[in-house]
């Protein structure tokens, strides 16, 4: 059995972002659960990226036992309005006095959260000041972090060796950075997540990586709706696809399908306390 430890099933259902999810939707995440779990996948998490989409992702958890949440601000919809939905979501979901606090515990992971440079209109002071925000939550509840990082690898790790004597734990999302990034986030003890994008021609290096990172620091995502695998390009990403990721990774390692299934379950309900 497979774990998909990073999706997005609420972009995969409804049109628009930042639009809360209604029941009558719920009978499409259904059938993309019940796609999954023909293809060997048991359990997904799902990831929130703001405040709405946090919302949405822990309502997906409640209706269905097979997933879990994710919340938190992704890096660029960090807003100038993200402390106070930040605050929401602490208040929402952590605070004990508020009728929501239960649904917490349906929420494994913090994030996704980091740093990202590529889009011209970035704030990066105010993506710091967030990041580390998600750091303190997921310390002061023991929760694991989701990182995303992009055109800011080395500022990504400065922040999380401030922490490093904290017990921090987490993934890196969608690893796409170097060896060296690699081994230094391992020697701080997180993962690496990998989905669809080890199969595309171009990232020969990322395979070199892939090949030989210990076992037990790899987990299995899709990202989807996004990053499908290369003979999907074009159509919309499924945690389905999880198979086929496990099936590359399998063959890239020259390592049985059932090791790369039995190790990265292990150590995603590891990492998420699942």
């Amino acid at each position: 059995m497979f774990i998909d430890t990073h999706c997005h099933i609420n972009m995969m259902i409804k049109k628009n972002f930042d639009v809360t999810l209604s029941s009558e939707q719920l009978p499409l995440a259904s059938e993309i659960l019940k796609q999954a779990e023909a293809q060997g996948i048991s359990h997904i998490i799902n990831v929130g990226t703001s405040l709405i989409e946090s919302a949405n992702s822990v309502y997906l958890a409640q209706s269905f036992n097979n997933i879990s949440a994710a919340v938190g601000i992704h890096p660029n919809d960090c807003t100038a309005t993200w402390k106070d939905d930040f605050k929401q979501i602490i208040t929402r979901w952590f605070t004990k006095k508020n009728p929501d606090y239960l649904a917490g515990n349906k929420i494994v992971a913090i994030g996704e959260c980091g740093l990202d440079r590529h889009y011209p209109d970035y704030n990066i002071q105010r993506q710091y000041d967030a990041f580390k925000a998600h750091i303190e939550l997921a310390l002061e509840h023991n929760k694991a972090l989701i990182i995303h990082t992009r055109d800011a690898g080395d500022e990504t790790l400065k922040v999380l060796e401030q922490y490093k004597n904290n017990n921090l734990r987490g993934v890196i999302h969608c690893f796409s950075e170097d060896q060296a990034f690699a081994d230094y986030a391992l020697m701080l003890g997180f993962v690496l997540g990998i989905g669809g994008t080890l199969t595309y021609p171009k990232n020969n290096s990322l395979r070199t990586i892939f090949k030989t990172v210990p076992l037990e620091k790899i987990i299995l995502e899709t990202d989807a709706p996004f990053l499908p695998p290369q003979d999907l390009r074009g159509q919309q990403n499924n945690p389905k696809n999880i198979s086929l990721i496990a099936q590359f990774l399998a063959d890239l390692r020259a390592e049985p399908l059932n090791l790369i299934a039995q190790k990265t379950t292990e150590n995603a309900q590891k990492l998420f306390s699942l």
